[in-house]
């Protein structure tokens, strides 16, 4: 169980949000950068103006198809390389400019949409796979940050105050395009795609602009190595060497290693809840209105509970906090099988709301705990990698349930069973030892200067 915070109740507001000092704050700014893309391109806006407008030529089921391809891809693309970019990370300080070039490509696909128009479908998916390359290979070396600008017994609150930037950032920006692409004429535009269009141009300006902090205010970490290391050679066969011996020491971060299982297991359900949720809802016969609505009320849903989860985090350990989400999305399921009405569905992302960020967030903060920061560029390398996969079974499972019973209901309610092998796997964690391992190991690495390179 992770300490707790003594005073805490006299602890300045900002320090209780884990937004107390300019480097966490222009860390969190990432996340408000990049959520609101996410909400925007990959959850609401692009495949509503994809099926509708770009793939407008195709057959539906052609249109989804080759949506789901693209998006595979750009997830596959980046988990491949991950872990060995973020080795390189550990050995040359490029944290950072490894995070500006994959946010550069994400913002320049993200404008470069504006052109995608009637019949586009091709040049969209293209667009678009690039724009989550960008996305998801910058949040592996952002997400590699975090052990290096927290402190001891605050990256919870760091965490989780991240994430609670990133909601608001996202509810503001989907609510901004959202009400241009409905009521184009208070912003002086025509009916038509021009609208839908212009929102890809604000997602880009957005994210751009915001990542502006982070690479002004956040120190990029100095590498380190361990005892024995090899540094004489180059940066690339240095990193594949460092990937390899991690593996091979899978018993030393043993505690590490299975929490990645877990969070791939849980976080595939958390996963399918997100994907599936629309989907689900229009089978019902919820009108699109209420799910776009629900969706929008999520992201600022999001904003206290996030909060709310760092502070039970001290209170109760890292670990039971992330149970308490589990069981929330265990019930999420059930309810979900009784769905039916669209204040329904407004109850149940208010839910979603609750638990979504602070489960999130806190599996990152406790995976940062128990590693040592100098191998954070690689081991969080692994961790993008659980991450992009989660939510890719789920939807498999889901579909299998409903082939073999015929029931979309019965579909949602097996999603229970990520939650309930997650939690499984998860109680195995030994959030103090595996903390112990890390402090040790962090302990007896160097700074590469003084390993006889320079850095």
């Amino acid at each position: 169980m992770a300490p707790k915070l003594p005073g805490s109740a006299r602890m300045p507001l900002l320090e209780r949000m884990g937004l107390h000092r300019p480097e966490l704050r222009a860390w969190a700014m990432y996340e408000w950068a990049t959520t609101g893309m996410w909400a925007v391109v990959v959850a609401t806006v692009f495949p509503i103006y994809f099926q509708n407008v770009a793939a407008a030529d195709l057959p539906g089921a052609e249109a989804t198809r080759n949506f789901a391809i693209a998006t595979t891809l750009g997830i596959v693309l980046v988990a491949m390389v991950a872990p060995i970019l973020g080795a390189v990370t550990d050995r040359a300080a490029v944290k950072k400019p490894l995070l500006a070039a994959f946010a550069g490509l994400g913002v320049a696909a993200s404008g470069l949409l504006f052109f995608v128009q009637e019949g586009d479908w091709v040049l969209g998916l293209v667009f678009f796979i690039l724009v989550n390359i960008g996305a998801n290979g910058s949040v592996v070396f952002y997400d590699a940050l975090l052990p290096h600008i927290a402190r001891s017994g605050e990256v919870d609150r760091v965490s989780t105050g991240a994430f609670a930037v990133g909601y608001l950032g996202a509810g503001l920006l989907l609510a901004f395009c959202l009400l241009m692409i409905q009521m184009p004429g208070i912003f002086g535009l025509p009916e038509g795609t021009l609208p839908a269009r212009l929102s890809f141009v604000a997602v880009a300006v957005w994210w751009g602009v915001f990542t502006i902090p982070l690479l002004r205010r956040v120190p990029e970490p100095p590498p380190e190595v361990e005892p024995g290391e090899v540094v004489g050679e180059g940066t690339f066969r240095f990193a594949l060497k460092r990937i390899g011996q991690t593996l091979s020491e899978l018993r030393k971060y043993r505690y590490a290693f299975v929490l990645l299982i877990a969070y791939l297991i849980y976080g595939d359900g958390i996963g399918t809840i997100i994907r599936m949720a629309a989907v689900y809802g229009a089978e019902l016969g919820i009108d699109q209105g209420h799910m776009i609505g629900a969706i929008v009320m999520v992201q600022f849903v999001g904003v206290p509970f996030s909060f709310l989860f760092g502070a039970l985090a001290g209170r109760i350990g890292t670990k039971r906090a992330i149970f308490v989400g589990l069981s929330v999305y265990t019930g999420i399921s059930v309810m979900a099988y009784f769905m039916t009405s669209a204040l329904h569905f407004w109850i149940l992302a208010f839910l979603v709301g609750t638990v979504q960020g602070g489960t999130q967030a806190l599996s990152r903060s406790l995976y940062a705990s128990v590693i040592p920061p100098y191998k954070s560029g690689e081991l969080f390398g692994f961790y993008g990698v659980m991450d992009k996969f989660a939510g890719m079974m789920g939807p498999s499972v889901m579909a299998l349930v409903i082939t073999l019973t015929g029931s979309s209901r019965l579909g949602i309610l097996s999603i229970i069973l990520f939650f309930l092998v997650g939690a499984a796997v998860l109680y195995t964690v030994d959030e103090e030892e595996g903390r112990r391992v890390a402090r040790e190991a962090q302990e007896r690495a160097r700074p590469l200067k003084e390993a006889g390179l320079p850095s």
